[in-house]
């Protein structure tokens, strides 16, 4: 005759504590593997939900889920807001473009016109914008129109005589035009010396100037 377990039997409890202590194992393991990140884990374990292994094993199991579709989400909401912050990038360079756009008016020959107020940011960005297409123009002559500035501070006179040193260096000539007179009023009444940046009226005159002393310098190099 054949051994059998009968239930209740010592034998019988050996092996459901055994069944136990590797169905805790295994639950472990899923835990552990959850919490290194690892969400394709799920418990298969026969015990109904009303055994309390079994009720563990379902809440997990809905933990789990529940982590997945959190992540799915996260990851999407992530995506989105890379998307928008790269838009914000995109239009917030094109407005520093159309801020202060740098113009080819002729060969050789650039135009910055500035509306408004310079502060420090955006003399920033207009000396780098302008040295940038000094060197990828090789212009010779740069013209900074400040038609459309009404108002001017020490520290925005400062910010031009900072540019115009710039672009000397970079072996242009730089000029103003279209310095409104309350502009030239309030610069004399302070005291800025101006000395080293040409003025022009408009910048009518200003390109009228530049344009001879390209065809001059032309001139030249065609005698060379």
């Amino acid at each position: 005759m054949t051994d059998s377990v009968q239930p209740g039997s010592p034998a019988a409890s050996n092996d459901l504590a055994e069944d136990l202590m590797v169905s805790i194992g295994t639950i472990l393991e899923v835990v552990k593997a959850v919490g290194s990140g690892d969400l394709t884990r799920k418990l298969d374990l026969s015990y109904p939900e009303t055994h309390p292994v079994g009720a563990l094993v379902s809440s997990i199991n809905l933990m789990v889920e529940a982590l997945g579709e959190a992540r799915e989400k996260s990851a999407h909401g992530l995506n989105e807001l890379a998307e928008r912050i790269a838009t914000i990038e995109r239009q917030r360079e094109a407005i520093r473009n159309l801020s202060v756009p740098i113009i080819e008016v002729w060969t050789g020959v650039l135009c910055a016109p500035v509306v408004g107020v310079l502060d420090s940011m955006r003399a920033s960005e207009v000396t780098t914008t302008l040295l940038t297409a000094v060197v990828v123009k090789k212009a010779r002559h740069v013209i900074i129109d400040v038609t459309g500035v009404e108002v001017m501070d020490t520290q925005s006179t400062d910010h031009f005589l900072r540019i115009a040193r710039a672009v000397t260096l970079l072996g242009a000539s730089c000029a103003l035009s279209g310095m409104h007179p309350n502009v030239a009023r309030t610069i004399v009444q302070m005291g800025v010396d101006l000395h080293g940046l040409v003025s022009y009226r408009t910048m009518r005159e200003a390109l009228k100037h530049c344009v001879n002393e390209v065809n001059a310098r032309a001139r030249r190099m065609r005698r060379r």
